[in-house]
């Protein structure tokens, strides 16, 4: 890896640093270009701006993580427990999702990757349902919103109570259990 690619490597580790911390408002590119050991004005030359940049981290940042946890609409309380599993290893990725939220989206769906960004996911769950896998009696985008919550309903930004990777072993244990039960009860058809 050249220099300029080391260097553009660095600041989009110290970016994401920064904007999980301090929010699109917060964040300062004096700060993000200190802490990568490079010029502010690279942070123009290679992103633009401090916008664009914030763009670029949270998109690779929800890509790289979500890549590693493969959907399938059988087993929606594996993925359930699995989305648990990376938000509790990852806090960085919900502080970027929260500031999203709250700089950027209020409303609506959060990711702008078109219309059908989750049609792959919608269309699995419907045939599930049609399947007789999953309860036919939700739609298919409600029963994917609901069930990305209860995998965050202890992730950093958990109104009631926010996990951390420390915590006793059996703590964990019993979150996923529950987790993985109550979508199960909630979401698929007994067999």
């Amino acid at each position: 890896m050249g220099d300029s690619a080391l260097t553009r490597a660095r600041l989009l580790a110290s970016a994401t640093d920064e904007f999980a911390e301090h929010g699109i408002a917060g964040a300062r590119v004096d700060r993000i270009a200190a802490a990568a050991r490079a010029n502010k004005s690279l942070i123009y030359t290679y992103f633009g701006s401090k916008d664009t940049l914030f763009d670029i981290v949270f998109d690779a940042r929800v890509d790289a993580d979500i890549a590693e946890i493969p959907f399938t609409a059988l087993d929606l309380p594996g993925y359930a427990v699995s989305l648990y599993d990376m938000y509790l290893g990852d806090p960085a990725l919900v502080r970027l999702l929260t500031w999203a939220r709250l700089e950027r989206t209020p409303t609506g769906s959060l990711f702008d990757r078109g219309p059908d960004n989750d049609a792959d996911k919608f269309a699995a769950i419907a045939g599930a349902q049609q399947g007789g896998v999953l309860v036919d009696d939700i739609s298919a985008e409600d029963l994917w919103s609901m069930l990305i919550s209860l995998a965050g309903s202890w992730a950093q930004a958990a109104i009631v109570y926010t996990a951390a990777e420390h915590e006793p072993a059996d703590d964990h244990h019993r979150r996923r259990t529950a987790l993985a039960a109550t979508v199960r009860r909630a979401f698929c058809c007994a067999r």
